[in-house]
């Protein structure tokens, strides 16, 4: 008897202008102990699947046909009470964003404890011990006192990583994981995957596995699930999918997913995604816009000029300073970013990376050490307008891009704000055509203009912060984890993006990433931090074939290797 069975799936949403059909007539199984992965695009119909066998489908969104069964047991026509009882207790479910599925105003504990009651009905002594140990086995050190804290003061990695001690709690028969390490450096996602792995074949836990990164699927899944425009174009074992597909559009996946063995010139186009009519057009709107000269002053030296720089945190206030416990997220860092460079950092969640990188912008305040731009020390001026002219020249891509994005703003004005703010453009008919050519650059559209954020899905919302980021033609990006929201097609295209205004423009850049494989095929040097520290900065070839510091030769160890995928095709960079 099949574990999980779902059988002639059709999710549709009703709207005034028709009804979109989400997943059209889908059929899947997954065995005790099998780990299923399914892919695709975003806006596929992956995540609505897991949805859909959770009762989680969000209004008006709904079932028009099918059935969902839990060992042999129909559970999609159970009433809304029963649903609740089975989520958690018999089907675990791991949601991609970390924010929204933490409660802000709890501890982690509470949250914990409060779902292990409910399912296990333990005692609170027992259910607190329970939650420690969960703690410790996702891999977040000092458990004992990280569980007393609530989701903000938690890094990304480390929110994702309660989430998934939150689905695990209740020892579930099956687990939903819809982007699981998203969020997760390597060395944590080959932590998780283990875990995942080992509960599947020691408890026979099934686990259907939504995610568009394939060194997951390459490490974890028995077979592989391919999901295009809402139907399953293709389903077979994991060796076969990745190895040797057979369906047009599997192929073009494999063709754009980054290789951690060699470094290439430009990743392939997605032939059948992406046209090449529509490639010429995004070429020739970065010349429209994007490829104007830039009125900033003329810079020698390196760009970018980072000085043993300080960031302290209080983890425990007190009216008397010597009573305050504090720690270093950064201790002592110091590098430089030369004109028209991608400067790689890497390293573990929470090592301090994304807190650099909001010092450079500005967003946080050094405790010491300077961020010099251009040979200015940005960290002594006072004056806001002084600061303006600098910050046009500096944008942030954030890792969230939910959390990022006005809710309340039409993504019109979302991408129109900073082009207002520093007036670039005369009348609001430049700004609107202006927004209108970055939405097609950056592969949502024109149609993308009128709508809301929540209407998009994870990676299209990444790509409206894309487009906010290059509105006011900056010489200076600050990418943090850009792609780890978007599956592999679109990631190949923004990288490929990327790599082009960094050309046409001679763009400097920051690129934050735990996707060790984007970071070779990105960026000229790195560097490698751990708790705070950078151990070492090379150039980005050397560090992949001759690391020296032994924090590095970690990292490089736990990555996917992904050693059967075909390279048919690649244009290899010196080949």
């Amino acid at each position: 008897m099949d574990l999980l069975s779902i059988k002639n799936l059709e999710i549709e949403f009703p709207s005034r202008r028709g009804t979109v059909v989400a997943v059209n007539d889908v059929n899947l199984t997954v065995q005790p102990g099998e780990v299923l992965g399914v892919v695709g695009e975003s806006g596929a119909g992956k995540s609505t699947i897991g949805n859909a066998v959770i009762g989680l489908l969000e209004p008006p969104g709904r079932m028009s046909g099918g059935e969902v069964y839990l060992k042999g047991e129909q559970i999609n026509n159970l009433s809304s009470e029963e649903k609740r009882k089975i989520r958690g207790r018999r089907i675990g479910m791991i949601f991609q964003d970390p924010l929204t599925s933490l409660d802000p105003l709890q501890t982690v504990e509470q949250q914990l404890v409060e779902t292990i009651e409910l399912h296990l009905k333990l005692g609170e002594a027992k259910a607190k011990e329970r939650a420690i140990d969960l703690l410790h086995q996702v891999g977040i050190p000092n458990p004992e006192l990280r569980v007393k804290h609530y989701p903000h003061q938690f890094s990304g990695g480390m929110r994702q990583r309660v989430v998934i001690a939150l689905a695990l709690c209740a020892e579930p028969e099956v687990i939903i994981a819809d982007e699981p390490t998203t969020a997760l450096d390597v060395s944590i996602q080959a932590q998780i995957l283990e875990l995942m792995r080992k509960l599947c074949q020691e408890k026979q836990v099934g686990m259907l596995i939504i995610t568009h990164d394939m060194g997951v699927i390459a490490d974890i899944t028995d077979r592989v699930a391919v999901m295009y425009r809402g139907n399953l174009v293709e389903e077979g074992t994991t060796q076969k999918i990745l190895g040797n597909p057979d369906h047009p559009y599997t192929k073009s996946l494999i063709s754009a997913v980054p290789r951690p063995d060699i470094r290439l010139k430009r990743f392939p186009m997605v032939d059948y995604i992406e046209k090449e009519e529509d490639r010429k057009k995004l070429l020739d709107i970065s010349t429209h816009w994007l490829g104007q000269a830039r009125d900033f002053d003329a810079v020698e030296g390196p760009l970018v000029e980072v000085e043993d720089l300080v960031m302290t945190f209080v983890t425990k206030p007190a009216f008397l300073k010597k009573n305050r416990q504090t720690f270093n997220a950064v201790n002592g860092v110091s590098f430089e970013i030369r004109q028209g460079e991608v400067f790689g950092l890497v390293g573990e969640s929470g090592s301090g990376k994304s807190t650099v990188a909001r010092m450079i912008s500005g967003l946080y305040k050094p405790a010491k050490g300077a961020v010099k731009f251009g040979g200015t020390n940005l960290t002594e001026i006072k004056s806001e307008k002084e600061l303006d002219y600098f910050r046009r020249q500096m944008q942030m891509i954030f890792q969230d891009p939910f959390s990022s994005l006005n809710g309340r703003m039409r993504v019109m004005d979302i991408v129109a704000e900073p082009i207002r703010f520093h007036k670039l453009t005369s009348s609001n008919a430049e700004t609107e055509g202006i927004v209108m050519d970055l939405l097609e650059h950056v592969g949502l559209g024109r149609q993308a203009a009128v709508r809301f954020p929540h209407e998009f899905s994870g990676g299209q919302r990444q790509r409206i912060s894309i487009a906010r980021a290059l509105a006011t033609r900056p010489r200076f990006l600050i990418c943090d984890e850009p792609t780890s929201a978007l599956d592999v097609s679109i990631q190949a295209q923004i990288l490929n993006l990327l790599k082009d205004l960094q050309e046409e423009l001679g763009l400097t850049m920051l690129f934050i990433s735990h996707d060790l494989p984007v970071i070779r095929q990105m960026c000229d040097r790195v560097g490698v931090m751990k708790m705070g520290e950078l151990v070492e900065v090379t150039e980005t070839e050397k560090l992949f074939t001759a690391p020296e510091a032994p924090y590095s030769q970690e990292l490089l160890s736990l990555m996917p290797k992904l050693d059967n995928l075909s390279q048919q095709g690649l244009q290899v960079e010196g080949a």
